[in-house]
């Protein structure tokens, strides 16, 4: 090993490994990908390969790969030596592999395609509109909604809830390694009728069949297709097994049965060389996912194991309010069923000769403010408090500025954070799906697509003039500021704007606007009532209506471009658009039949970030929060996960974000217009696991899936907060907010932590 690293106590135990199975347990900021990274050149170094040999690490993110690659060089004084001696692969990625070198033995064309999660989302979409064209749900649908409500649901709510519940079950299948078929064998020999797994069948044999035509496979088949190979072919899995004689896995806690089964394979059994590494407590994707944290605590229990509690990350009060957490969750929750939430070990301190020393313990760092905020005033509140400490370093070299991140639930709550920020001139970083101007973009460009699919629609027109006009909107003033009465005397261009646009909508006839015929000409008959500059603004506009008209027949990439130059100054805008029309483009060639309305609604979907937008996503890029040092990055709690800042701020730590089961706590995944609370998504897999049970006892009960569920996101939304806690190296600032309904309290975790807090 190079002499500048130095082992930590649990680190030596690990580089002593030779052999066999070993399960580690890290903590955050442990060192896991270091540690793993040392042991696979420690290994190389010992002369263990031979020369058609490689070691096999296996990570969950493509920005992993790169990492590991860069390290694992660096315990080399000449890099070379390495070379060709690991080999290092998402999950994903190493299922291809395995597929790739004998596709005809699962069924697949030598050429085969892989769809992305765009496309696998496109599909599913069809299959689900499909389903709900000659299908009803009504018997799960609230029988207190009345008929108005009963069709606003049918249209708004249904197709968003009927894919999520599709997504969870097409994965549940593939996971399980059922093919449609074998589901419908299942399904024709079930002791009662299962309808929620029938509807899940239905699309998903829909879209597998969608796939089929395509000569394509999604990322689930083919870690299905990859386990499938290696169980079925003896002689390729001992080819396979001599070629990777050590297997490293980093974020085992987010592994999966499937997972576990193909590295189980790969290593040879229960005797191979499987070193398994993650942190249970901060497995937090797998809510109607495949993965488990339990599935590396039994592999820790049952094998040799050794933890790595040691973190130089935070400053100790930050470890010991984490600490305080496990502990809590573990002995003291209120719900029994909940306390394998988090488990042991504890994080500690590194040692005094440790080169990355924690942070000096500052207790006052840390504050959870009690204040009972309404989730704008929350967003004030937080904003007031960054400003503040943004100016007081605003003179300090770049380097001694500190780090700084705003962790948020959900991408919606972020993006209302970025607005606030702004306001205060504050430009922050964002770190979630999209970033607001890919979002502004697309959605500009949606509304002017909405009205050249229907342009008679007035309203719709009126929202093409504001985009046209979007560089007018100034801060702060609202529509309605002169929705009525006339313009008098000087006015702003805002004044303008909003006052145009309230014409525009008022119109009762589009085409004499648009196409006028000279005796009911729109603009003829205004302008003897409205001022002149109002009537040249709108001339001016009908201009450019009348060529977007012009250009609907042009193919919808050269659309977009044509729109964009007319309503885009920025480069950056532009550039968007370009990206947009290319993705547009796509979308068209492998959808034949769609029209403007079907691109529109996808581009209204990537404007309201439904769906990831390939291209302006850092997913797998990786994000150094050191390269943004005195900026705030606005991120998701889930994004965070891997990433540590030196301020952190926490926001909507309330029990609707964080519930703990408790009675008065709601949960986002039981919808409001189905019929007892049902969790439409976990029923439709309990009935697929019914179909796999031998006795009627085991059978279905209807509800029972719904109360596990609740039990799952409580767990997983305790260890959100663990990961949280542990971002921080020196300073954390905790809030939370009363809700949309102003119904929500500070969660009980909360509610918890800040009364410890106040007693030490």
């Amino acid at each position: 090993m190079t002499p500048a690293f130095t082992p930590r106590p649990s680190q030596e135990q690990i580089l002593r490994y030779t052999g066999g199975r070993l399960g580690i347990a890290a903590v955050p900021g442990a060192g896991k990908t270091h540690i793993l990274s040392a042991l696979a050149a420690k290994l190389i170094q010992e002369g263990r390969l031979g020369d058609d040999q490689e070691i096999l690490i296996v990570t969950l993110v493509n920005s992993a790969v790169d990492n590991f690659e860069t390290r694992i060089k660096r315990f080399f004084d000449n890099p070379l030596q390495a070379l060709y001696k690991y080999r290092v692969r998402t999950l994903h990625g190493l299922a291809h592999d395995i597929v790739r070198e004998k596709p005809a033995s699962v069924g697949l064309d030598e050429r085969f395609s892989i769809i992305d999660e765009r496309e696998a989302g496109f599909i599913r979409r069809e299959s689900v509109n499909a389903w709900l064209a000659s299908h009803s749900l009504d018997d799960y649908l609230d029988p207190a909604l009345d008929n108005s409500k009963r069709d606003w649901v049918k249209r708004q709510q249904l197709p968003d809830l009927l894919d999520s519940l599709a997504l969870a079950f097409i994965r549940s299948a593939k996971d399980r390694l059922l093919t449609p078929e074998k589901l419908r064998q299942q399904l024709d020999a079930s002791f009662s009728p299962l309808p929620l797994a029938e509807l899940g069948y239905a699309i998903y044999a829909d879209y597998q069949r969608a796939l089929a035509y395509r000569g394509a496979v999604d990322f689930d088949d083919l870690i299905r297709l990859a386990l499938t190979l290696l169980e079925n072919d003896n002689e390729f899995r001992e080819r396979l097994q001599y070629r990777y004689p050590f297997i490293l896995e980093d974020e085992a806690q987010d592994s999966s049965k499937t997972q576990e089964r193909i590295l189980s394979l790969l290593s040879g059994g229960e005797y191979g060389n499987w070193v398994r590494v993650g942190d249970p407590n901060q497995a937090i994707f797998e809510t109607f996912t495949t993965a488990s944290p339990e599935l590396l605590r039994a592999f820790i229990r049952e094998n040799p194991s050794v933890d790595m509690p040691e973190s130089g990350r935070s400053q100790p009060s930050v470890l010991a309010l984490a600490n305080h957490l496990i502990d809590w969750v573990m002995n003291s929750h209120p719900d029994p069923n909940v306390r394998t939430a988090l488990s042991t070990p504890y994080i500690v301190p590194v040692p005094e000769n440790d080169p990355q020393q924690n942070p000096p313990d500052n207790p006052e760092g840390i504050k959870f403010i009690s204040t009972k905020y309404t989730p704008e005033q929350e967003l004030e509140a937080v904003a007031k408090s960054i400003k503040g400490f943004v100016d007081s370093f605003a003179d300090f070299p770049i380097e001694e500025q500190p780090t700084i991140a705003v962790l948020v639930p959900r991408n919606q709550r972020g993006v209302e954070m970025v607005n606030a920020l702004r306001q205060r001139d504050i430009e922050p970083i964002e770190l979630i799906s999209s970033t607001s101007e890919t979002r502004a973009a697309a959605g500009a460009l949606s509304h002017l697509l909405s009205y050249l699919s229907e342009p008679g629609n007035a309203r719709k027109l009126a929202k093409a003039y504001e985009v046209w006009r979007r560089d007018w909107r100034e801060k702060g003033v609202e529509n309605s500021e002169v929705e009525s009465g006339k313009l008098e005397g000087n006015y702003s261009t805002t004044q303008l704007l909003n006052y145009s646009t309230a014409l525009l909508r008022r119109m009762a006839n589009v085409e004499n606007f648009i196409a006028p015929q000279n005796a009911n000409e729109w603009l003829s008959i205004l302008s003897e009532s409205e001022p002149v500059q109002v009537i040249e603004e709108l001339t001016q506009f009908r201009v450019n209506v009348q060529r977007w008209l012009n250009a609907v027949t042009l193919p919808i990439d050269q659309l977009i471009l044509t729109l964009a130059q007319d309503v885009f100054s920025s480069v950056s805008d532009l550039a968007l658009a370009n990206k947009l029309a290319l993705v547009l483009r796509s979308a068209a060639d492998d959808h034949a039949d769609w029209r403007l309305p079907e691109l529109t609604a996808e581009l209204a979907v990537i404007a309201k970030n439904e769906r990831r937008f390939i291209g302006f996503s850092d997913d797998d890029s990786g994000f150094d929060p050191e390269k943004h040092r005195g900026r705030v990055v606005v991120t998701t709690m889930h994004k965070a996960k891997g990433l540590e800042w030196d301020r952190v701020y926490m926001m909507s730590v309330n029990n609707y974000d964080f519930p703990s089961n408790m009675p008065n706590d709601r949960f986002i995944s039981e919808k409001w217009f189905i019929r007892g609370g049902l969790d439409l998504a976990a029923e439709s897999l309990a009935q697929l696991t019914a179909l796999e049970s031998t006795s009627e006892y085991d059978w279905y009960e209807e509800g029972a899936a719904t109360m596990r569920s609740r039990l799952d996101y409580v767990k997983e939304r305790l260890r959100l907060l663990y990961v949280g806690i542990t971002r921080a190296k020196r300073d954390l600032i905790v809030t939370w907010n009363t809700g949309r309904q102003g119904e929500a309290t500070p969660s009980l975790a909360m509610s918890e932590l800040m009364g410890w807090i106040e007693g030490e």
